[in-house]
């Protein structure tokens, strides 16, 4: 089964709470994941943004939703919700849904719709359509435009020249804590060019180990078995433990089988993930806008009693 939306979950959240005198978040999640009969994969499953279960937001702004329309309120415990009576005459009547557009009914509903001063007609079309939190909503849209921006990375890396990409390699690896400094670091890379070698790199700052690397610029074919296998016997014949291999193409399914069941560590990285890498370590990029995304601090609200 999949994961219901959050608008699905109104009316079995108000149900739920019809039957306890209080109900925290985390006993919502855990009573509605079992209605649902969630997968452990589905429960455990998060935002793209890693910081929290997609079912827990979901429900939670299920709960959002229903108090501020005042079909639930605040208990006398810290972040505990009750129904109210308003929320007791809503199962009364027994709806088939509660969602965005039934909650419009409530005055204290439209009210909280208003202060987002969104237009009346994308309040409309917001509401046929959504299935997303705005957590889900702000990741969706995070995730289209760092898509786009791995594309654009990729057409400049493939129309750049090889002598550009090699700099570019050894800006991304001192960026990600290799080499030492960008001066050793260009020493080190793409002044080999023997054996199958491009370069050389430190692992860390002190130069306790190092790794071996290869800077293939191909766009028009994937990278092979073979050239892996080369790679492979290069590292062999200097006696070295790891290797990076980067592509701006792609490898073909073989060279990641092979890659993937030797002993020697040697770790792949294709035009994707260089892309992603290249975002990940600000290279290449730069920060245009950035977002905080805040909640309410509950323990502040707290009145202490003497």
């Amino acid at each position: 089964m999949t994961i219901p939306d959050f608008q699905t979950l109104m009316l079995p959240v108000l149900k739920y709470a019809s039957v306890q005198n209080e109900h925290s978040l985390r006993e919502a999640v855990e009573f509605l994941a079992n209605q649902f009969v969630l997968s452990e994969e589905e429960k455990n499953a998060r935002l793209p943004s890693g910081k929290q279960p997609i079912f827990y937001n979901r429900v939670g702004w299920a709960r959002t939703y229903l108090k501020q329309a005042g079909l639930l309120e605040t208990s006398g415990k810290r972040n505990y919700l009750r129904i109210t009576n308003r929320g007791k005459e809503v199962l009364r009547s027994n709806p088939s849904r509660v969602d965005m557009r039934f909650l419009e009914q409530y005055p204290e509903y439209v009210e909280f719709r208003e202060r987002t001063r969104e237009p009346e007609e994308e309040i409309e079309e917001h509401i046929q359509v959504t299935t997303l939190t705005p957590e889900e909503s702000l990741d969706a849209a995070y995730r289209k435009m760092r898509e786009d921006l791995t594309k654009e990375l990729l057409d400049n890396i493939v129309r750049s020249s090889p002598e550009f990409f090699e700099n570019l390699v050894v800006e991304l690896l001192v960026a990600m804590g290799y080499g030492g400094s960008g001066t050793n670091a260009a020493r080190a890379v793409g002044q080999s060019g023997d054996e199958g070698i491009d370069g050389i790199i430190d692992e860390d700052k002190l130069g306790l180990d190092s790794i071996y690397i290869q800077a293939k610029k191909w766009t028009d074919k994937p990278v092979g078995r073979e050239e892996i296998q080369r790679f492979v016997g290069a590292l062999q014949g200097k006696r070295a433990r790891k290797g990076i291999f980067i592509t701006a193409s792609r490898f073909t399914e073989q060279a990641r089988n092979y890659a993937a069941n030797i002993e020697m560590k040697v770790v792949l990285i294709d035009g994707k993930r260089l892309a992603d890498l290249m975002i990940d370590h600000h290279v290449g990029v730069t920060t245009t806008t950035t977002y905080e995304i805040k909640r309410i601090d509950s323990d502040y609200f707290i009145e202490t009693l003497e």
